[in-house]
């Protein structure tokens, strides 16, 4: 069977939760027995978020090939459980990288280019790609942005091109907001109306319309927005907003979103959807039989996104304990030794997130100071794990000032430092150690009794490691290495044995934390904070 395609765009404003119907429509074409992927097309010029501070863009999710990518990748997997890749993530930027390397090749014999074709040719070659790659049933591609950005503009020209050449084969959703006035009672439709007509002005018509709103759409308002904008009443679709975004696969089953998609593409409803898990862990995320407090320190808390996949890993592994994860966010700038145990005597667990730079690196050294010789379970994640050797050889082992190259080049006691095949790097973008490594565990660790497994694989984004040189001092004073990477020797994972529960690893686990599959070091932290 051929790949069908389906487009979804947003407009009137941004975050509307365009990744969020994506998800959801391939959880339910999923449920049905469909092979589905998700895209998503960034109209930004950076080749890759990898470079992008967390404030502008949120989290930067790396993928099992080493792809740095928007965090509705996230999303995509979480809600699905299939590992993306690069091919899922295309940026304005590799875009024009990519046209621009082949007319250096002499590609082009010649010819101006242009963004009609050459620009519009690249970005349909790319959403095709992942469908004549992998075999998908349905493809199902997130264009960013806003209509009437003109940063996107070229991706909507190029899925108007692909929407004539696919014919019966593509749909497009388009997701809107109806505000609420609460001064006339009413909700009104126009900017919904305009972000049509603004679709429509570039030769784009819309199948399916997806209304964001905060309360209920009468039918009267649903048959008023389809006559205005062209579309079938029945194609009018009602997004409400509920407490989780888990909800939203169920909320788009009940406006059936997945029939009118499949019937649309010409596709049979071959079964009622599968949502039995999914069903389970919404159940349990809503009836919880206690609460845990966790501390969350990081320097980019003002924007919880920065953390998302850490925020929804909570979630997943407080349902598999039947608890409900309350995140306190402490910003590790404001945290230091005389506000300490205000700030963190009623918590639970603490996390100390990861990052780069030496902004704030106090405060996480003071955090992990705290957990430490409180007996508090800790998790360390990436930096927050390099923080934990460096508190640990500071305050334990009195190598005074201990530090990481990367904050203090010329430190005493390099406990963290650069890995040799970084040290020739001057480029920033993609140069990291990125994507998918394994891990040997030790037996009878916390983190094999989490794992229940002697090798796993996870994901890195970092330059700095655990300097392996003081190893050997570190493990006679307490702090053993529990997770080593089989080809380099390089350590993955840190505890202290003789702590409740205190963990520190070099890659970021939250990254393959699913709904279905929830991470087992996040649960296994979860059920020590607990017990």
């Amino acid at each position: 069977m051929a790949t069908k395609y389906v487009f979804v765009t947003g407009g009137v404003a941004s975050s509307l939760g365009k990744g969020i119907i994506a998800s959801s429509l391939a959880k339910l074409l999923q449920s049905r027995g469909y092979k589905v992927a998700n895209q998503k097309l960034d109209p930004y010029i950076n080749i890759d978020p990898g470079t992008l501070n967390p404030y502008e863009h949120g989290e930067c999710y790396v993928t099992d090939d080493g792809a740095e990518t928007d965090l509705d990748l996230g999303h995509y997997e979480r809600f699905t459980g299939c590992p993306t890749s690069q091919a899922n993530n295309i940026t304005t930027g590799r875009i024009y990288q990519n046209v621009i390397n082949k007319e250096r090749r002499g590609d082009y014999l010649g010819k101006t280019v242009q963004i009609v074709p050459h620009i519009t040719d690249e970005i349909k070659r790319n959403i095709k790609l992942l469908g004549a790659k992998n075999k998908y049933d349905v493809v199902i591609t997130e264009i960013g942005g806003t209509v009437g950005d003109i940063e996107s503009l070229p991706f909507l020209e190029a899925v108007r091109q692909l929407r004539w050449e696919l014919g019966e084969k593509s749909v497009l959703i388009h997701l809107t907001l109806v505000p609420y006035l609460s001064a006339s009672g009413e909700l009104k439709t126009k900017p919904t109306q305009h972000s049509v007509k603004s679709l429509l002005e570039i030769g784009v018509q819309p199948d399916i319309l997806v209304l964001r709103t905060e309360h209920k759409l009468t039918t009267d308002l649903k048959r008023k927005v389809a006559l205005f904008c062209n579309v079938q009443p029945e194609a009018v679709v009602e997004s409400i907003d509920v407490p989780t975004i888990y909800e939203v696969p169920i909320k788009m089953e009940e406006e059936k979103l997945d029939e009118i998609v499949l019937e649309k593409l010409g596709l049979p409803l071959n079964s009622e959807p599968d949502l039995e898990s999914w069903k389970k862990f919404l159940y349990k995320l809503k009836n919880y039989r206690q609460e845990v407090q966790i501390g969350l320190v990081g320097k980019y808390v003002e924007l919880h996104d920065a953390y998302k996949s850490i925020a929804e890993a909570f979630i997943h592994a407080g349902a598999v304990n039947d608890c409900k994860v309350n995140i306190h966010w402490i910003h590790s700038e404001s945290l230091t030794e005389s506000n300490a145990e205000a700030v963190l005597k009623n918590l639970h667990g603490i996390l100390v997130a990861p990052g780069f730079g030496h902004r704030g690196i106090d405060g996480k050294l003071t955090a992990i100071h705290y957990a430490r010789t409180n007996n508090i379970p800790f998790l360390g994640i990436c930096l927050g794990m390099q923080m934990a050797v460096i508190e640990f050889a500071r305050n334990v082992l009195h190598l005074e000032n201990a530090n990481s190259t990367e904050m203090a080049s010329k430190t005493q006691y390099p406990v963290i430092d650069l890995m040799d095949n970084q040290k020739d790097v001057t480029e920033k973008g993609g140069t990291m150690r990125l994507g998918a490594y394994k891990c040997n565990i030790k037996e009878g660790s916390k983190a094999y009794e989490a794992y229940k497994q002697k090798i796993v694989e996870e994901r890195h984004r970092h330059r700095y490691e655990f300097n392996n040189e003081y190893k050997e001092t570190f493990e006679k004073a307490g702090m053993i290495t529990t997770g080593v990477n089989p080809d380099t020797g390089l350590t993955e994972i840190v505890e202290i044995p003789s702590h409740k529960w205190f963990v520190g690893t070099q890659f970021h686990p939250e990254y393959k934390s699913t709904v279905i599959h929830p991470h087992p070091l996040f649960v296994s932290f979860i059920k020590a904070c607990i017990s």
